[in-house]
């Protein structure tokens, strides 16, 4: 039987869904190839589980013309949406495509997104943002600045319902930057991508300080001074990679628990190492890594912000199959102390974590807040607020860990039982008190220690005698301010079974529209 000549009508809709295939055209495709980066819609094949993306919008045509675009229509207008999955779980996905326009927005293109992201709050999946844009399309003046608006409230609204994770792969820069600031997760690509509200050439003429694009907002930058972005890949394919790895810890919205995923490893396993990884002399430091890296399914933690704000560590693992938010002090780096930047990037992972009820295990070593005049001045007092109204308004189930050091008001903003933590654990080289034994005898005993016939010896007595009365974790627990006193090897079964025990907590904020955060 002889093939049926084909419907013009069919053929004229696979002629034009070939040519959305090619974006701008061979030549621009090579020119992004050439640049390092790959193409929208390679990025989104490498991104989801293949065959499973689901195209929408391929043929809106850019709605202006003129002033230098020749009136040319273009398919996609330069940024390709739909849905796919990610481990077989549903995600929308905006991918701006460099090919078509430089990638830049405009009525049509905001509006693409728009839809993507409606329809992602509305059924309660993750949606994927792959930022690769010129900016704002001149062409269209006013429209473009609208556009960005319309996805600004978007992002906003979605905030708290169901993830959004931003990739930078390529510029964005002006208005466009605001659209990842408001989304939870930022990922960059060194040397690649970058993000700045204005350009080199601008902040020359402005401030006549010669950047370049990398040393000004580039994936380095915004890892390790601003803050801004949250991890840093090596190439795109790495990064892609990386985002699925933290997918697989997070729920699709709010009303979901986090994907459960079975292991191999043994809840009731003990690691004997820990009983000896905090050093004897308490100004000593110790990674506190390898104490999560112990304690959590197979080794596997998943750090945000790992290259930013190093004095506290921030990051995903999972418990007996159970994914959980980790926040630790890092006495490797500056003692643990909390400074502007630790508290501002510990309080933004809790509230994240509150947000899409994933539980809060806290290792606690802190010595205090960073004194100094730079930090007070910089609002230090305001970022502690910020840290411990996170944990304070947070309902997921909060266990805390005291390997060493809890002393004065960092004490207080590292989720104790007294700001609704669930659960207070300590181990026997735990320190409770309101600053360190040395300090505290020298402030209490100045007079009897500066008429002491022998001020060393005397020290040395009121600090021993400091540390039995104060500094130890059974002062803390006969007050049951700290639940159990445990040996540092049981750490991994016994937050094991307490995760699983406080599985179906319940706990409430008092009704209002919302608190007044101190931002």
């Amino acid at each position: 039987m002889q093939d049926q000549p084909l419907d013009p009508r069919i053929e004229r809709l696979r002629e034009l869904r070939a040519q959305t295939q090619l974006g701008g055209g061979k030549d621009k495709i090579a020119a992004q190839h050439a640049r390092g980066r790959l193409t929208a819609r390679e990025r989104i094949e490498l991104l989801l589980d293949k065959g499973s993306f689901h195209e929408l919008d391929a043929f809106v045509t850019n709605r202006a013309g003129g002033y230098g675009m020749g009136n040319q229509s273009f398919l996609t207008d330069g940024v390709i949406t739909g849905w796919g999955t990610i481990d077989g779980r549903l995600t929308y996905i905006f991918s701006q495509d460099f090919t078509v326009m430089g990638g830049s927005l405009g009525l049509a293109h905001a509006a693409k997104i728009t839809k993507v992201q409606d329809m992602a709050l509305k059924n309660g999946a993750p949606i994927i943002g792959i930022n690769d844009s010129g900016g704002a399309r001149i062409q269209e003046g006013l429209l473009s600045l609208v556009g960005y608006a319309d996805i600004f409230l978007r992002n906003t609204q979605a905030s708290g319902v169901i993830p959004q994770i931003s990739l930078i792969m390529g510029p964005c820069a002006g208005g466009a930057v605001y659209s990842p600031a408001l989304t939870d997760f930022i990922f960059m690509v060194k040397s690649t991508s970058y993000m700045f509200v204005t350009g080199p050439d601008v902040v020359k003429a402005v401030t006549h300080e010669d950047v370049t694009f990398e040393e000004l907002g580039g994936a380095l930058v915004h890892n390790t001074a601003s803050g801004v972005a949250h991890v840093a890949a090596e190439n795109e394919g790495d990064c892609l990679y990386l985002l699925r790895i933290l997918l697989g810890y997070l729920p699709s919205n709010n009303m979901e628990e986090p994907p459960f995923v079975k292991t191999r490893d043994d809840p009731l396993r003990t690691d004997a190492t820990l009983d000896s990884i905090v050093p004897d002399n308490p100004n000593k430091p110790y990674d506190m890594k390898q104490i999560i890296r112990s304690v959590v399914d197979d080794g596997k933690f998943f750090e945000i912000h790992e290259h930013f704000a190093q004095n506290i560590i921030v990051g995903f693992g999972r418990l007996g199959g159970h994914s959980v938010g980790i926040v630790a002090n890092q006495p490797e780096v500056l003692a643990g102390v909390l400074d502007i930047n630790a508290s501002e990037k510990a309080a933004r992972f809790v509230r994240f974590c509150d947000a899409f009820n994933i539980p809060i295990v806290t290792f606690e070593d802190v010595p205090g807040f960073l004194p100094g005049v730079g930090q007070e001045h910089g609002g230090i007092i305001r970022a502690g607020a910020k840290l411990l109204y996170a944990y304070c308004e947070a309902t997921v189930p909060k266990i805390n860990v005291i390997t060493r050091k809890a002393y004065g008001g960092a004490y207080c903003v590292m989720s104790p039982r007294s700001t609704r933590g669930d659960l207070v654990l300590a181990w026997p080289s735990a320190e409770l008190a309101v600053m360190g034994s040395d300090g505290a005898v020298n402030i209490i005993f100045r007079r009897e220690l500066s008429t002491s016939p022998d001020p060393v010896a005397r020290k040395a007595e009121l600090v021993t005698q400091y540390k039995e009365e104060f500094a130890n974790p059974y002062v803390g627990a006969a007050y049951g301010y700290i639940d159990d006193i445990i040996e540092p090897r049981e750490t991994r079964p016994y937050l094991i079974n307490a995760i699983q025990m406080l599985r179906n907590k319940r706990d409430t904020n008092p009704p209002k529209k919302h608190g007044n955060i101190p931002l």
